[in-house]
């Protein structure tokens, strides 16, 4: 690993501990089941928007960067406020030699890299305390980060503007009860504004629970 910023860490409150059992309760049982938006859509709209120039937020269990990157010569980062979960991620995909960066992408970033081609939020928003709008600096940060015409793209669990399932109303409440999810105040028109106001194209597609986004400026 190459670098390591320390900033205040509050953006993400879930470093799981056991990769393997986040990738199958998370993105396996509770995608499909719960969720109702299994993981395949979740590595497409990660493949259609991924470049050879990656910023990667909120890294989880590096799921996304193991199962979807293409063996051939690229520049990858992670940056996460859990210094455990990075190691753990940057272990898994230690043939790409990512940039790691420990950071809070709600403060202001300082971070000693050039910018990037795509960056991407999985399932970032819905753990972050704070009502959509408050949550959404965050971009206003990366942006700083981000080439004219490159793309961020990502995923969340709405509370609101999308059809939940018994199930999927249950857990969220126990999640947000137990304080692993933040959402009660994510709206779907929410999300859509917080994006227009900060880029020129911007594409939301629900599946189930969960909001997949894309969002630009300029021509890529």
């Amino acid at each position: 690993m190459k670098q390591s910023l320390l900033f205040r860490a509050t953006a993400s409150n879930y470093a799981p501990s056991l990769p393997s059992l986040y990738d199958v309760w998370d993105l396996g049982i509770a995608n499909s089941l719960i969720w109702r938006c299994p993981t395949k859509f979740l590595r497409q709209h990660f493949r259609t928007h991924v470049t050879l120039n990656h910023l990667d937020v909120g890294v989880g269990s590096g799921y996304f960067l193991d199962k979807c990157l293409l063996e051939q010569k690229r520049r990858l980062a992670l940056i996460d406020t859990d210094n455990t979960t990075l190691e753990a991620a940057a272990t898994r995909i230690e043939r790409f030699k990512p940039e790691v960066y420990q950071a809070d992408v709600l403060s202001p970033l300082n971070l000693p890299c050039k910018k990037f081609d795509s960056i991407s939020i999985n399932y970032l928003f819905h753990n972050i305390s704070g009502a959509i709008k408050e949550k959404a600096v965050l971009m206003d940060h990366l942006k700083e980060y981000l080439h004219d015409g490159g793309t961020i793209f990502g995923s969340t669990i709405l509370s609101h503007g999308v059809c939940h399932s018994f199930a999927a109303q249950k857990l969220m409440a126990f999640y947000n009860q137990n304080g692993r999810f933040s959402n009660t105040r994510d709206y779907r028109n929410g999300l859509r504004e917080e994006l227009e106001s900060r880029f020129t194209s911007v594409k939301i597609e629900v599946k189930g629970s969960v909001a997949l986004f894309s969002a630009r400026n300029g021509e890529r």
